[in-house]
Formats: structure tokens, C-alpha cells, sequence
């Protein structure tokens, strides 16, 4: 399966979806004009994933900040996933947030709350 790239912006995050490897970046800020827009690509190649997953699908969330119509796009994304770990499959999620950042630690709470996939919170330092 072929890879998805998208180069980031100041309103938009970098995303690199290698299908090959199962290993997916997410990282930047996540503002876009229109948050469906930006993401409609993203759904579209995850789309394909599912059904053709690797065994391990290894997911890293490296975002500074996002907006509140990002965070529904990202919760979408975490919703195709947990379709290939209810499959069995091995999904993991590493949400990485700055030390003293509690907000981007909450959202990654809140996000592990709702889809049943184990999150591992990192915490960098700055």
C-alpha cells in the first residue's frame, strides 16, 4: 500500500501515513480554514487501510495545538482505527504532549476514553 504525505503549514498539521510500515505521523498545529477539507484525503487513504491493515499499525500524535473542528477529524481518525484493533489487530497510539502542556494531556485523555484503543502518553520536554 502506497503512503500518504501531506507537508504541514502554519494552520495545517504534516501528516506521513506509511502504509508499507504501518506507521503513521501526525504533528504540527491543526487550524485549518476547513478542517474537513484538510482531513477529507486523510479519511480517504484510511478508508483503504482498514481494509488491508499491517499487523501492527503504529500511530504518533505530535500536535501543538488543534482547533475544535480538528478535534472531531482526529476523533474520526481514532474511530478508523479502532476498527483494525477490533479486527485484532495491533494498534498502537503514542499522543506526545509537552511537560507542561495539561491541555494536550487531556485531550489525549479524553480521546482514550471514547475509542477503546491503549494510548501511551508521552511526555517531552520542551
Amino acid at each position: 500500500m502506497n503512503s500518504l504525505v501531506l507537508e504541514g503549514s502554519p494552520k495545517t498539521p504534516s501528516i506521513n501515513f506509511d502504509g508499507e510500515k504501518g506507521a503513521f505521523l501526525i504533528e504540527g498545529r491543526s487550524i485549518p480554514e476547513n478542517s474537513l477539507d484538510f482531513y477529507k484525503p486523510v479519511m480517504e487513504w484510511l478508508d483503504s487501510y482498514v481494509n488491508e491493515p499491517q499487523e501492527e499499525t503504529k500511530v504518533s500524535i505530535r500536535l501543538e495545538y488543534f482547533n475544535t473542528s480538528s478535534s472531531k477529524c482526529i476523533l474520526d481518525i481514532f474511530k478508523k482505527l479502532e476498527t483494525i484493533f477490533k479486527r485484532g489487530k495491533r494498534v498502537i497510539i503514542n499522543w506526545h504532549y509537552e511537560v507542561d502542556d495539561e491541555d494536550m494531556l487531556e485531550a489525549g485523555e479524553d480521546y482514550q476514553s471514547i475509542v477503546k484503543i491503549p494510548f501511551n502518553m508521552v511526555e517531552e520536554d520542551e
